[in-house]
């Protein structure tokens, strides 16, 4: 999923300092997930957003709304009759909502509440980690499931670096180096060989760098 952290309190009131009408809008997909952007979330910020414009002796009306998916034409038409009685829009879906917010409505302001960080998911109780680069040419296979281009800090796809220190990594010294788990893990299942075949190079043509990425299904447009 994607992962995300809500912008502080001060970056959000300084978007907002001149509105005095705005509505918060949550989603109900990854945002909610990982406690960042669903009802819960949206009615603590609306509630903090209160307090703090009164104390500033600023009032605001906050309306708020969570709906199914931001990422969704289908959802994002259903404020279609209300969006413009505010002078503002709170998003609190990952960075893709106020996109599609933006294009759905191009006469109304929004403005992002989170900070989209990465694809992961949850390792314990409030803790996420990041899993996918979503560099588009899946290699996983190659290394047992584990994803070197994410997990690696340097993206090495052809082994080890030799920095790494009783299984961590040596640049965030808390993380595991993920070349330690896959070396560990051919080891353990007696196919050490396998990381000695020669692969082809990575087709990179498929990631971000070569500009935003589409992805169509031909059965579903017809």
């Amino acid at each position: 999923m994607i992962v995300a952290d809500r912008k502080s309190l001060e970056e959000i009131l300084s978007m907002v300092k001149d509105y005095k009408n705005i509505l918060i809008l949550g989603c109900k997909g990854c945002v909610t997930v990982c406690n960042v952007g669903g009802v819960k979330e949206v009615e603590i910020l609306a509630s903090a957003l209160r307090i703090a414009r009164q104390k500033e002796e600023n009032e605001i009306t906050i309306e708020t709304k969570v709906i199914e998916r931001q990422c969704d034409n289908e959802y994002v038409a259903q404020i279609k009759d209300s969006v413009g009685s505010y002078e503002a829009v709170v998003s609190m879906a990952c960075g893709v909502g106020p996109q599609f917010l933006s294009e759905a409505y191009k006469e109304q302001k929004f403005y992002p509440a989170v900070n989209t960080t990465f694809f992961g998911g949850a390792v314990s109780h409030g803790i996420w980690e990041e899993r996918c680069a979503g560099c588009g040419t899946c290699i996983i296979h190659d290394f047992d499931g584990l994803c070197p281009v994410a997990r690696c800090a340097k993206s090495l796809l052809h082994g080890p670096c030799g920095g790494s220190s009783k299984g961590k990594c040596e640049i965030t010294k808390e993380t595991i180096c993920i070349w330690d788990s896959i070396v560990s893990k051919k080891m353990e299942q007696g196919r050490l060989n396998d990381l000695l075949k020669v692969r082809p190079v990575k087709d990179w043509r498929t990631a971000r760098d070569g500009g935003p990425r589409r992805s169509i299904r031909e059965e579903l447009t017809k």
